[in-house]
C-alpha cells in the first residue's frame, strides 16, 4: 500500500482528493493544510509520494519542495505539484527543484490525478 501526503490549504479540494484516493483502496492518505505541517508530515510519515500545492500559508510550495529535496531523509520522496499557477517560470522552477510532475488544477480531473500518481509510483 502506498502512502500519499496531500499538502493543500483548500479544505474542499484536500478532502475531495483524500476521499478519491481512499476510494482506490491501495493508498493510505495523510493530509496537511500548510507548508510547515506538510514538511513535518513528510519527515514523520515517510510518504511514497506528495501532492503539493504551491500557494500555501507559511512556507510556500516551492520552499517545501526545496526543503524536501535537500534533506537526506526525504530526498527520494516523489513530489507531484498540483497548483493553479500555470506560468512557464513556475513550472520550470518546480521541475528544477525536483518535482516529478506538474499539474495545473483546472486542467485535470480526479481520475487523471490518480493516473499520474500511479504512473509516478
Amino acid at each position: 500500500m502506498s502512502k500519499i501526503l496531500i499538502v493543500e490549504d483548500d479544505k474542499f479540494l484536500r478532502e475531495l482528493l483524500e476521499s478519491k484516493l481512499k476510494e482506490e483502496k491501495d493508498f493510505t492518505v495523510v493530509t496537511a493544510k500548510d507548508g510547515e505541517e506538510g514538511l513535518q508530515k513528510a519527515r514523520e510519515e515517510d510518504p511514497d509520494l506528495i501532492i503539493l500545492d504551491l500557494i500555501l500559508p507559511g512556507f510556500d510550495g516551492f520552499e517545501v519542495l526545496e526543503k524536501i529535496k535537500s534533506s537526506a531523509a526525504t530526498v527520494d520522496t516523489k513530489v507531484i505539484v498540483l497548483s493553479n499557477l500555470g506560468q512557464k517560470e513556475d513550472i520550470d522552477r518546480a521541475m528544477k527543484l525536483g518535482a516529478e510532475d506538474y499539474l495545473i488544477k483546472a486542467h485535470f480531473t480526479l481520475e487523471e490525478i490518480v493516473k499520474k500518481i500511479r504512473k509516478n509510483l
